[in-house]
């Protein structure tokens, strides 16, 4: 398995994609550009630690925060060459609209975003939305120079092809960026109409001009895919979603992700011959995330629910546990039965949305019932008094046990179900069988587990959540 990060490779790669891959800072994993399988996860996973270890491969981090900046920079770009497209038009003595250019451009807009998954009609007016914009910063130009007699870039004019592939780069900017961020979210959207507002006051626009912007933008929305497999052989990129708040298979700290299951998405990305692209998702909001089309795969200690199964596809499964207790070491008598928790007084701490939350509704009705929205948190509020008793994955409470050895126990050394670790993913039946190809392997190799203990044992030794 080797790494190219050289221009020619990325573009060959992705087919005119490489924008994608540049963005995400990501490499082609598979040797010239042709898609392999590891016939040895085990050994491919040794390959991929040793190459992380001396700097090769890029830490995983969440794109989301990446992709939004860049899109917002070239839209930004695309509104700097107007200068020398009203230039041209300014020596040309054209007029400032030219329809039949304007619908070109879209319609090669409509077919890019037909090829990446997204929604031709409202990509476009996206697009148009822009093109508007672009007419009002040439008329301004023009304006200005009529104003002054002079028309400054054009005593240098630049060529009208070099404007042109100029403005399709940043088009291919932005579809990378439309990507990976589309549909978009409520939370980076705030984020996105904030570097907007600045753009459009820079180019003298206003500050409506940015709202509709955003607005175009938040319509922009995925189509049904013949096939996901197929788009991300083509693209060379896997969407993986992920929580970032449950070690040992996930965890965010900093920007950096780590855990069992970010390497299991490094290693299943690369028997697809793509790149794994991380995307932000939350327990509650991972249903609906699934539905919007926001992710291909998702890992991240995902347990079963038919809400979950009935939007998508689950792998086999890679772990399997159950619900147990987590309390105070001194609480160890009073939680070490499951009638414990459901009693006057006791105070039962749940992180929403997910299938912990689920068991504690419809199991506890006596106890009070608190809930802490960082799953990250939420065992400091035990540790502190504020909480008695949570619900959790027999793993996170061992892990969590292990790291406040003396302060939190495992009280209930059984499950109080039987739950399993599946990869959920896009409805496509046959990214659902070369993903359960992979795993088999994988299982067979014994790298779950590998990947599962190794997490633990680096979440326990540096003692911090990370």
């Amino acid at each position: 398995m080797t790494l190219d990060l050289s221009r020619n490779t990325l573009a060959r790669c992705s087919g005119g994609f490489g924008a994608l891959l540049a963005l995400v800072a990501v490499a082609c994993v598979i040797s010239g550009c042709v898609a392999t399988r590891s016939a040895n996860t085990a050994a491919a996973a040794a390959t991929r630690a040793s190459a992380a270890d001396n700097g090769a491969i890029p830490p995983a981090e969440f794109a989301d925060a990446k992709a939004a900046r860049s899109l917002v920079q070239a839209i930004d770009e695309r509104l700097t060459i107007m200068r020398d497209v009203a230039a041209a038009k300014w020596l040309a003595g054209a007029p400032i609209l030219d329809a039949a250019r304007e619908a070109v451009v879209l319609q090669q807009v409509a077919a890019r975003a037909q090829a990446l998954g997204l929604d031709p009609v409202t990509t476009q007016a996206f697009f148009a939305e822009q093109i508007r914009l672009a007419r009002d910063v040439q008329q301004r130009r023009h304006d200005e120079w009529k104003l002054a007699g002079r028309c400054v870039p054009c005593e240098e004019p630049a060529g009208l092809q070099v404007v042109r592939e100029r403005i399709d780069a940043t088009n291919e900017k932005q579809f990378a960026a439309l990507y990976l961020l589309t549909p978009l979210r409520d939370d980076t959207a705030a984020a996105v109409l904030e570097q907007m507002q600045a753009v459009v006051l820079r180019h003298a626009l206003s500050a409506d001009d940015a709202i509709a912007l955003l607005t175009a933008l938040r319509n922009v929305v995925r189509i049904a895919d013949v096939s996901v497999l197929d788009r991300v052989r083509t693209t060379h990129v896997l969407r993986v979603a992920t929580t970032g708040d449950y070690a040992p298979f996930s965890l965010d700290t900093n920007g950096r992700l780590s855990g069992a299951d970010i390497e299991l998405a490094r290693d299943l990305a690369g028997y697809l011959g793509a790149e794994p692209v991380f995307t932000r998702t939350s327990w509650p909001g991972l249903a609906n995330d699934l539905r919007a089309g926001r992710f291909d795969v998702a890992l991240s200690g995902i347990g079963y629910t038919e809400e979950r199964a009935a939007l998508g596809l689950y792998s086999v499964s890679y772990h399997e546990g159950g619900k147990t207790l987590l309390a105070r070491c001194a609480d160890r008598e009073r939680f070490d039965t499951p009638s414990g928790l459901d009693r006057p007084g006791v105070r039962a701490i749940v992180n929403p949305g997910g299938t912990n939350e689920r068991y504690v509704r419809e199991h506890v009705h006596q106890a009070q019932i608190l809930v802490y929205a960082d799953n990250r948190g939420v065992f400091a509020e035990i540790a502190a008094g504020r909480a008695d008793v949570m619900v959790t994955d027999d793993v996170e409470a061992e892990l969590q046990a292990r790291r406040r050895p003396g302060q939190l126990c495992r009280t209930y050394p059984g499950t109080l179900t039987r739950g399993e670790k599946r990869i959920l993913m896009a409805r496509d039946a046959a990214l659902q069988a070369i993903v359960d190809e992979w795993l088999a392997k994988a299982i067979a190799a014994g790298e779950p587990a590998r990947e599962l203990d190794r997490a633990m044992r680096a979440y326990v030794s540096d003692n911090e959540v990370r």
